[in-house]
């Protein structure tokens, strides 16, 4: 990740949190790993950083009015793209799990 895309995952990070997103998750590339090394606790906090194909974000936040999660998966680089995945409380977290990596696979492939 060279300064124009740290420059713009903190531009990300920043509207997220403006509307009330929270960042669960850091979906970096082996090569951007590397590269941020040193600097990834201060770029994205606490936030567990997983080995990816892309660069990418996990966000959430919770729908007060009707108990349902919301979780966006955003693209750090290239033209905005992020996908969508709504959560009622009922579902498990092994259910939740599997379609965040399927919402990965969407990322993926541009769908």
């Amino acid at each position: 990740m060279n300064l124009e895309a740290r420059q713009k995952a903190r531009e990300i990070l920043k509207q997220y949190e403006k509307h009330g997103w929270t960042l669960r998750r850091v979906l970096l590339s082996d090569a951007t790993r590397e590269t941020l090394s040193a600097a990834l606790e201060n770029l994205f906090g606490d936030a567990p950083i997983e080995a990816f194909e892309t660069d990418a974000l996990w966000f959430s936040r919770a729908v007060a009015a009707n108990g349902n999660e919301s979780w966006e998966l955003r693209r750090i680089t290239g033209a905005p793209f992020a996908l969508l995945k709504v959560f009622n409380e009922t579902t498990n977290e092994t259910e939740r799990e599997a379609a965040r990596r399927e919402t990965e696979k969407r990322l993926l492939n541009g769908k």
